[in-house]
């Protein structure tokens, strides 16, 4: 093995033990593999940037697959992700104060919301913000606060009072997890207060939903599945799924992976 292809074969150790859902230590990984804590930090601020672990004080844990950054989950998927986008964006009308929540498919959406609408959209993600200012033709409304690293965006209190004082017309909500019985779920306490909040100021709440997050496992519900209008989701999580969703009487458009 060449000198250059070390810190690879280092680093997918680290890994392959983070995957097994065991934290590592900075100094120990320095022992075992003969280096400095620095090169071992470096290591690991690689795989937290792959999403693969949660840095801490000393090394790193592993996190579920579902609660990975954003910088990670905005390169899974991009083609389905860009299906639903694009049936997403059909729904906005003229005029509309949009809201996009923080999340990589919220992010595809800003690329095909319609031209020349006299939209307005209101975000309180980084990346969302930065990819609305490339359009010319939106305005653009940035909710401000702390921003959470690992989430590309705010959701602290700054945040909720801010975003509790809009009139939104139609609200993209991220969703964390879906599920049938308890509704939308995310995976940090805070985040659940500001999505709760994004529902309750949306006129028209909108859900953007990859066939992963029926089967993602997270810790705080946000609202009820009536709390959703329209449930845009990938044809392929199954009729029985698409029937329970109308039962609530949201809209439900169902997409292919490759439209």
């Amino acid at each position: 093995m060449s000198q250059s292809d070390l810190p690879h074969a280092r680093r997918h150790v680290i890994a392959d033990r983070l995957s097994a859902g065991q934290a590592v230590v900075a100094a120990d990984l320095a022992t075992e593999f003969n280096l400095s804590e620095d090169a071992i930090r470096r290591d690991l601020r690689a795989l937290a940037a792959d999403g693969l672990c949660r840095r801490v004080y000393g090394g790193a844990v592993p996190i579920a697959a579902n609660d990975r950054p954003l910088a990670a989950r905005m390169k899974e998927a991009p083609d389905r992700k860009s299906a639903l986008a694009r049936a997403g964006a059909a729904t906005v009308r003229p005029g509309e104060l949009l809201f996009l929540d923080t999340g990589s498919t919220n992010l595809a959406l800003v690329e095909f919301l319609p031209e020349d609408a006299d939209l307005t959209v209101a975000t309180n993600a980084v990346d969302v913000a930065a990819a609305v200012l490339r359009r010319q033709d939106l305005r653009l409304l940035m909710i401000g606060g702390e921003v959470d690293p690992h989430l590309g965006g705010c959701v602290d209190a700054a945040a909720v009072d801010s975003l509790s004082r809009l009139r939104i017309a139609r609200g993209f909500v991220g969703v964390c997890a879906l599920s049938m019985s308890d509704g939308i779920l995310t995976t940090h306490f805070r985040e659940a207060a500001f999505k709760r909040t994004l529902i309750e100021r949306s006129r028209h709440v909108v859900g953007l939903v990859t066939r992963d997050k029926l089967q993602a496992g997270a810790a705080h519900r946000v609202a009820g599945l009536e709390a959703l209008h329209t449930v845009v989701i990938e044809r392929d999580v199954g009729a029985s799924v698409l029937d329970a969703l109308r039962q609530t009487g949201a809209e439900v458009l169902p997409v292919d992976p490759a439209e």
